[in-house]
């Protein structure tokens, strides 16, 4: 078998791993944005507009997206965002900690749009 025809899958399989979740993701924070009745769900279909929703579920200021586009400090805004995203749905805020942790983070997103308890 040749081995050069493997590579043409992975790379298939990789786009649709990266659809699948993005799908996730972006319906998962349009439920979080309609439970915290923030308007616009429609931006969490589109990247970087699904930045400023998230900010806006947190009822921050348009400015707050600022620090998502500063390197290092990105990633511990985005476990504060998380938090206060965990917040507005009445969970605890020490979530946004999961944020931070491989493989744990894919479901948070889920988590917080969908678990009631």
């Amino acid at each position: 078998m040749d081995i050069g025809l493997l590579f043409p899958g992975f790379g298939i399989s990789h786009l649709f791993a990266a659809l699948f979740f993005y799908i996730y993701f972006a319906y998962s924070l349009q439920v979080i944005a309609t439970k915290t009745q923030t308007a616009n769900v429609w931006m969490a279909w589109i990247p970087i507009l699904n930045l400023l929703l998230m900010v806006r579920i947190c009822r921050l200021s348009g400015i707050a997206l600022i620090p998502f586009f500063i390197p290092f400090i990105n990633i511990i805004y985005a476990a504060y965002i998380w938090g206060e995203i965990a917040y507005a749905v009445n969970k605890s805020r020490w979530l946004g900690l999961v944020i931070l942790v491989p493989i744990l983070n894919l479901g948070l997103p889920g988590y917080l749009a969908f678990f009631e308890y």
